[in-house]
């Protein structure tokens, strides 16, 4: 949603009979006790988020940390916001009391859009549990496991993609995240180019995460009335947009569920995650409430490409780590083969890399909200039932004393003395407690046989000018539900002299 239409929609409110509504909510929520957490000082009626960047609220977040603590109180119309912007806070509040810090709160533009089916945003009950247990069974860190060769499978052909066509480097990207979940869930073998249920899933998403404004779903959460005006009223042009968003994820929800059932009925099928649900529940399922419940999960797990495009620029960005990495890789499997996962012991560097990936540029920075199922209090703060939580990951990302010089690229961070592995996953971008992405283990492998077959195959650099100087950039983000790179130019070139796509294959196979 733009900044224009949310400015609109604020000013529709506060012109509306139901902002005086709201302030005699706030005013009624009044109490004796123990204080809120503290926070920026409130306006009358729509509260105290005066001066949020609402492109990028998690670093008007983190700067709020310097000045009110590490948990921090807000307000935006009638509804309570507390923000965590400590990892250990998180660990204390949404692990520790998970039975407190599970749900999520209602937000209408989920619904709007189309993604409402989604697990990651179903409140906390049986139809989310229901969820849960598909997913575990499928995506478990055992069950991940029998992934692999099809995550190295798909890692070879992104790099045959990466060596016939460098400069389409972000669609090979996008469509080998893709393709992983399309073969793992719908047993489906995504085309090279212009996939048509791809295409569909992008669309999907882009559009949807672009209307996903926060303060956008909190106004229309305070003000419902305001979703029953015209399209054409002013600031009401997102409701088109909407329309598009919903026939899109209806798409994304039942084209590839439709796929696997009439494979299933012809007999042409092979076991993915849809298809050995519905072999275990469909002859139980009398109501249907599993069979629907797997389609919701099949389309809630995809993997995105984003982490990957960051990837890609901090190796542009910073050359003396992407040669630090090549250099390892080289030093355990040498010239005449490409890495695999019995490698992965021997690479500490690598997963460093990607800790590092994850830690300085986080896709999702202002996490997924949580709410409160009933009200707690944590260190003398009262925290009020149905609150939203959310968990700054951004600020836990810059905290100076366990990360020094946080805008740096610095892999080294997670090694101790001896070059090995530290404890610190860097794992808070998968969420915390009952709400943790329960297919992170697949994610993790998927991300790690990327980065060390391109870290094998091929060097990223700064695209040159006609003079062959080279074109030196800032980089910019995309903002919404998430961030992401921008395009950025860069050069891809083999590692290896005289790399052709037969050389390519023989690396491959010598490595299978």
């Amino acid at each position: 949603m733009s900044s224009s239409s949310t400015a609109n929609l604020t000013v529709i409110a506060l012109l509306s009979a139901g902002a005086a509504v709201a302030y005699s909510i706030v005013v009624a929520k009044r109490r004796d006790g123990p204080p809120l957490p503290p926070g920026p000082p409130p306006t009358p009626i729509v509260g105290n988020v005066r001066g949020i960047n609402a492109s990028t609220p998690w670093i008007t977040y983190t700067d709020w940390a310097a000045t009110y603590g590490d948990l921090v109180y807000s307000r935006f119309f009638n509804q309570d916001i507390i923000i965590i912007n400590s990892e250990e806070v998180a660990q204390d509040l949404l692990d520790r009391r998970s039975h407190i810090y599970s749900d999520r709160p209602v937000i209408v533009t989920n619904e709007l859009v189309g993604i409402g089916f989604n697990s990651a945003f179903l409140r906390y009950g049986p139809k989310w549990r229901l969820h849960r247990r598909l997913f575990h069974q499928a995506f478990k860190q055992d069950a991940a496991l029998s992934f692999r060769p099809l995550q190295m499978r798909k890692a070879h052909q992104l790099l045959r993609d990466l060596l016939e066509s460098p400069q389409e480097y972000e669609g090979h990207l996008m469509l080998h995240s893709n393709s992983i979940i399309m073969s793992a869930v719908y047993d489906y073998e995504t085309a090279p180019r212009d996939d048509p249920l791809v295409n569909i899933i992008d669309k999907a998403v882009t559009i949807a995460t672009s209307e996903l404004k926060p303060d956008a779903a909190a106004i229309l959460g305070a003000f419902p009335f305001i979703l029953s005006l015209p399209s054409w009223f002013p600031g009401m042009s997102f409701k088109g947009r909407a329309a598009i968003s919903r026939q899109y994820a209806a798409k994304w929800l039942n084209e590839p569920f439709q796929y696997v059932k009439e494979r299933m009925k012809s007999g042409t099928y092979a076991p993915s995650m849809v298809s050995d649900a519905l072999e275990k529940w469909q002859s139980q399922d009398e109501s249907g409430e599993v069979t629907v419940a797997i389609r919701e999960t099949a389309a809630t797990a995809f993997l995105d490409s984003f982490r990957f495009e960051v990837f890609v620029l901090a190796m542009v960005l910073y050359p003396e780590v992407q040669e630090r990495a090549w250099l390892s890789i080289r030093s355990v499997v040498g010239t005449t083969r490409l890495p695999n996962f019995d490698d992965r012991a021997s690479l500490p560097y690598i997963d460093a890399v990607l800790r590092e990936t994850s830690r300085w540029h986080p896709i999702v920075p202002a996490g997924v909200p949580h709410a409160t199922y009933t009200e707690d209090i944590y260190n003398g703060y009262y925290i009020p039932k149905g609150a939203m939580v959310i968990p700054n990951v951004w600020a836990m990302t810059r905290n100076e004393a366990k990360y020094p010089n946080p805008e740096e690229f610095k892999p080294e961070r997670f090694l101790d003395g001896n070059g090995a592995l530290t404890d610190d996953t860097c794992s808070m971008g998968f969420g915390f407690g009952r709400r943790i992405c329960v297919g992170r283990h697949m994610a993790d492998a998927s991300l790690w046989s990327c980065m060390a077959l391109m870290l094998a195959a091929f060097k990223f650099s700064k695209r040159k000018d006609v003079n062959g100087i080279d074109i030196d950039f800032e980089p910019q983000w995309f903002s919404g539900l998430g961030t992401h790179p921008l395009p950025f130019p860069c050069r891809i070139t083999p590692r290896h002299e005289g790399m052709d796509m037969g050389k390519l294959n023989e690396l491959i196979e010598a490595s299978t």
